[in-house]
């Protein structure tokens, strides 16, 4: 028998938030007066995804692979990012577990939703993924809706 090559990975991601810019999490608009600045539309939550495949792969970060100098991404869908990545390597997803860290808009109306919008990307509707959201109670830039990050880590099989 051969044993899955298990694979661990974690990425996390922040961006300021400023007015003027859409609020994009997890694939959608919440339609909140900040968003993230960035250079592409900013979604800590897929960049934060991408991030701890690329680390279990140990294939770099977001960064090397769709880097901000390059003009091609600027204000890109995350989620175009995302599915580049899937159609680049060969890997299966366990789980996927992310966190949210932002002091408002509260996205638990919008978590159901953000999850069909990832498990599409992958095309698989079964995908095993939790999208949970905390604040800082006003602490620190987050707190003073500054920014916003998230963290996760995800468990695949390394198909190569």
């Amino acid at each position: 028998m051969i044993t899955p090559n298990y694979r661990i990975g974690n990425g996390v991601d922040v961006h300021p938030l400023k007015k003027g810019r859409q609020l994009i999490l997890g694939g959608i608009d919440l339609h909140h007066t900040l968003g993230c600045d960035g250079h592409s539309d900013g979604d800590v939550l897929i960049h934060s995804i991408i991030d701890a495949i690329l680390g279990a792969l140990n294939k770099g970060d977001i960064g090397s692979h769709f880097p901000s100098s390059n003009t091609k991404y600027k204000n890109i869908s995350s989620i175009i990012l995302l599915n580049d990545i899937i159609e680049q390597y060969n890997f299966s997803i366990i789980n996927i577990d992310s966190t949210v860290i932002l002091q408002k808009p509260i996205i638990q109306p919008h978590i159901k939703k953000m999850k069909d919008v990832i498990k599409k990307t992958f095309k698989n509707e079964d995908l095993n993924i939790s999208i949970k959201a905390t604040t800082t109670d006003n602490l620190g830039f987050i707190g003073k809706q500054k920014g916003v990050a998230a963290i996760t880590t995800c468990l695949l099989i390394n198909n190569d």
